[in-house]
């Protein structure tokens, strides 16, 4: 359960800085080099190995770097792929900027049910019923991501689903000042600041950190672990016609993400040699909901088993597509 913790300088979870401030709700862009002296009553560096040891158990058998086989689309597969991430989302290191050490934060709430989640599934992303998953953000064959609705978008909020409907994780817009929050109000200028999400586990762990730096035309997304590790970019190659990314890692282009028309909607995933392992599919949720909220909700099919960094690109490709191309037409401005 989320704790009141109050305003203060308290160490840095992303491990960038010394200390960061902590507004009382949620992480700002200020920081210091050197952590300050822990006052009485302040959250303990040894509190972090209670947060993160929350749910533990679970995503130890459905975390990403398990190493126990799971079952993924109907085929056995070694969960440890990928070993070079191995470690870096797990453990007393998973700690982001979403709230303080020794806090949990609760999972974002929206009101998709089960049966509204597989209806979207099946019958609006037109997906048949794939094989069972790991139950984990990175074992699952399909993801469902769903904002939260709102008026006027000031924090991006998402939940993630299985395809039965089961929420499995969020993802949180963090580090606002709020001026920020005054701007993206007030102005439409929200698509040229910069804007930091946080993927969680449904323990409330944090899985991956993605970084949209501000921009004027085309969109970058840096992928990150927890800690800070980059894992790679999603790299925005035009603004006309149908829009490309490119997932980038260690300098080399592993794959991209391509839209199929000019809506940008329908978007094939594809891995170096240019071989579909995805789709992310927007689906349409009526007039009435897409006129006077800002909520909009993607549905993640998975092909087959991905190695990283992909496997964290694609994971990423919802949150990349609506953060970069549907944020721009948003705010009162």
């Amino acid at each position: 359960m989320t704790q009141n913790v109050p305003p203060g300088w308290y160490a840095d979870p992303s491990g960038q800085h010394g200390s960061r401030w902590w507004d009382g709700n949620q992480w700002t862009d200020h920081t210091q080099p050197t952590p300050p002296p822990v006052a009485p009553g302040q959250p303990q560096q040894a509190d972090q190995s209670r947060y993160a040891g929350q749910g533990q158990q679970q995503h130890a058998v459905q975390g990403p770097h398990s190493g126990q086989g799971q079952q993924y689309a109907g085929q056995q597969y070694a969960a440890g792929q990928g070993q070079q991430y191995a470690g870096r989302g797990s453990g007393a290191g998973a700690v982001g900027w979403g709230t303080p050490q020794g806090v949990v934060p609760a999972p974002v709430q929206t009101n998709h049910t089960p049966e509204r989640v597989q209806r979207q599934v099946r019958e609006q992303a037109g997906l048949p019923a794939a094989g069972p998953g790991g139950g984990s953000l990175f074992s699952e064959p399909v993801l469902v991501v769903n904002q939260k609705s709102k008026i006027i978008e000031v924090t991006n909020e998402y939940a993630v689903f299985d395809q039965q409907g089961r929420q499995i994780g969020s993802v949180v817009e963090v580090g606002q000042s709020a001026l920020k929050k005054a701007v993206r109000v007030l102005s439409s200028w929200d698509q040229f600041l910069t804007h930091r999400l946080e993927v969680r586990d449904a323990a409330g762990v944090p899985q991956l950190l993605l970084v949209r730096p501000a921009k004027v035309f085309k969109s970058k997304v840096i992928v990150s672990t927890p800690d800070g590790a980059e894992l790679g970019t999603i790299s925005q190659q035009n603004v006309f016609g149908k829009i490309r990314f490119d997932l980038q890692s260690g300098g080399a282009t592993i794959g991209a993400i391509k839209a199929e028309n000019w809506r940008a909607w329908n978007f094939s995933i594809v891995d170096h040699t240019e071989t579909e392992v995805a789709r992310v599919t927007k689906t349409w949720e009526g007039l009435v909901r897409n006129m006077f909220t800002t909520a909009d909700n993607y549905v993640v099919q998975l092909h087959r088993p991905l190695p990283q960094p992909l496997l964290s690109m694609v994971v990423a490709s919802a949150l990349t597509i609506d953060t970069a191309l549907k944020q721009d037409s948003r705010g009162l401005g």
